[in-house]
C-alpha cells in the first residue's frame, strides 16, 4: 500500500469509540519487523509499536483510531472513503485517520533512524479517554520506555496545510453551582427569596468575563456559562434554588482557585455550593525544544510554510504526554470540518503530510 490507498482502508474500517475496527490489529502487522506491546483494558484496544534502530533519543507519534458516530444527512456513505474532485469524504478522514495513514507509512518506509521510532494508538480518545492513551504511558514509565519527543497527527491547521501547530492546549475546568432561594407565590415576592432574581444583576460580571489577559501562546481565560435552569414550569411559583453549570478554557495563568475566588467574589452575599472539577489540565512545550524546531523545519520544506505556534482548540491525547514531562507537539491536516457531516480532506493533504513526517525522521 502506499499513503493515499493505506489511508482510504483505515476509513473505511468503522472504529466508532471504543472499537478500533480491527485497525491496531492491522497496524500491528503491517509494520514488519517492529515490536508490539497491547494494554487493553476492558473494550478499549491501546497499541505501543516501536523499533530500536540505533542508540539514540526516542521519537513516537501518537494517535487514535476511533472515531465519533457519523449522525444523519451524509451525502455518502460515512464509513467508504469515498473519493470527489481531489477530496476523500468519510468519518474519520480529517480526526484523525489522515494523521494515522501518515505517520505509519512513514515509520514503515524508515529505513535508518538514531534512536528509536515507535507509535501509540488508542481506540478511546474520542470517548472518556481513561482507559487509553493515559493508561499505556503508565506502563511505558514503569518500564523506563517514554518517549523523549511525541507529535499527535491531530489536525491543527486553518486556513492552509502548513499554516499551525499546536505546541499546548488549554485546560478545561467544569463549574456547577446551586444558588438557593425560598419558593413562594409568585403574587407576593416580598415573601419569597427568588434566586432568578438575585443571579440577574450579578450576571452581567461574569458571562463571558475573562478571567487573566493571557499571554503570547493562550488566549485569555474566559468564564462560560453553558447552563442555567430554575422554576417549575409555572407562571405563579417563584423557584427555590437555580442550578448554573460554567466551563473555563484556563492558561496556564488561571487554576482553580483563581476561578473560585471569581465566584465567590460575584455571589458575595448570596446562599449558594459551588463545586469544581478539572477535565484537564493546561500545558505548553517550549518552542526552543528539538521537536518544535524540527517539526517546523520539515513543514517548511515541504509546504515553504513556517507554521505559527498555537494552543487554540479543544483536548487531545497530547495532554496525557505533557503529565509524563514528554515534549509533545499536534500537527495534521486542516480542520474545518472535523466531526461534522461530510467530513473530508484532500488527498493533497494527507500526501503532504506524509512527506512531513517522512522529513522529520530522515532529518531528526
Amino acid at each position: 500500500m502506499n499513503t493515499i490507498e493505506l489511508f482510504k482502508f483505515l476509513v473505511s474500517r468503522k472504529s466508532q469509540t471504543p472499537d478500533d475496527g480491527g485497525l491496531l490489529d492491522f497496524i500491528q502487522e503491517y509494520l514488519v519487523g517492529f515490536k508490539a506491546i497491547r494494554v487493553d483494558v476492558k473494550d478499549v484496544k491501546n497499541l505501543f509499536i516501536y523499533k530500536k534502530f540505533s542508540d539514540g533519543e526516542h521519537l513516537c507519534f501518537g494517535g487514535h483510531v476511533d472515531v465519533v458516530p457519523a449522525g444523519k444527512g451524509w451525502k455518502t456513505d460515512p464509513f467508504k472513503a469515498t473519493e470527489v474532485d481531489g477530496y476523500i469524504y468519510g468519518r474519520g478522514t480529517q480526526d484523525m485517520k489522515s494523521g494515522v495513514a501518515a505517520f505509519v507509512q512513514a515509520v514503515k518506509e524508515a529505513k535508518e533512524f538514531k534512536g528509536t521510532l515507535s507509535l501509540l494508538l488508542t481506540s478511546d480518545e474520542e470517548g472518556e479517554a481513561i482507559n487509553g492513551t493515559i493508561k499505556m504511558l503508565e506502563y511505558l514509565e514503569k518500564n523506563s520506555m517514554l518517549p523523549d519527543a511525541v507529535v499527535v497527527a491531530e489536525p491543527t491547521c486553518e486556513d492552509r496545510f502548513g499554516d499551525a501547530i499546536k505546541v499546548g492546549r488549554r485546560g478545561s475546568i467544569n463549574g456547577y453551582i446551586t444558588l438557593n432561594g425560598k419558593q413562594g407565590h409568585a403574587a407576593y415576592p416580598q415573601k419569597a427569596i427568588n434566586p432568578i432574581h438575585n443571579l440577574a444583576s450579578r450576571l452581567i460580571n461574569m458571562a463571558g468575563v475573562d478571567l487573566d489577559k493571557g499571554d503570547e501562546f493562550f488566549s485569555p481565560s474566559k468564564f462560560v456559562i453553558t447552563d442555567i435552569r430554575s422554576g417549575m414550569q409555572v407562571t405563579n411559583v417563584t423557584p427555590s434554588h437555580l442550578e448554573m453549570m460554567f466551563n473555563v478554557r484556563n492558561t496556564t495563568l488561571s487554576t482553580q482557585k483563581e476561578v473560585r475566588e471569581f465566584v465567590e467574589k460575584n455571589l458575595e452575599g448570596l446562599d449558594f455550593e459551588l463545586k469544581l472539577t478539572q477535565g484537564s489540565y493546561p500545558f505548553k512545550t517550549d518552542t526552543d525544544t528539538k521537536i518544535v524546531k524540527q517539526i517546523d523545519k520539515a513543514i517548511e520544506g515541504v509546504t515553504k510554510i513556517k507554521p505559527k505556534h498555537s494552543t487554540a482548540g479543544g483536548t487531545s491525547d497530547a495532554r496525557f504526554m505533557a503529565l509524563f514531562g514528554i515534549d509533545v507537539i499536534e500537527f495534521g491536516v486542516i480542520n474545518d470540518t472535523i466531526h461534522a457531516v461530510d467530513e473530508r480532506t484532500t488527498i493533497k493533504e494527507v500526501q503532504e503530510l506524509y512527506e512531513v513526517f517522512t522529513k522529520l525522521i530522515k532529518d531528526y
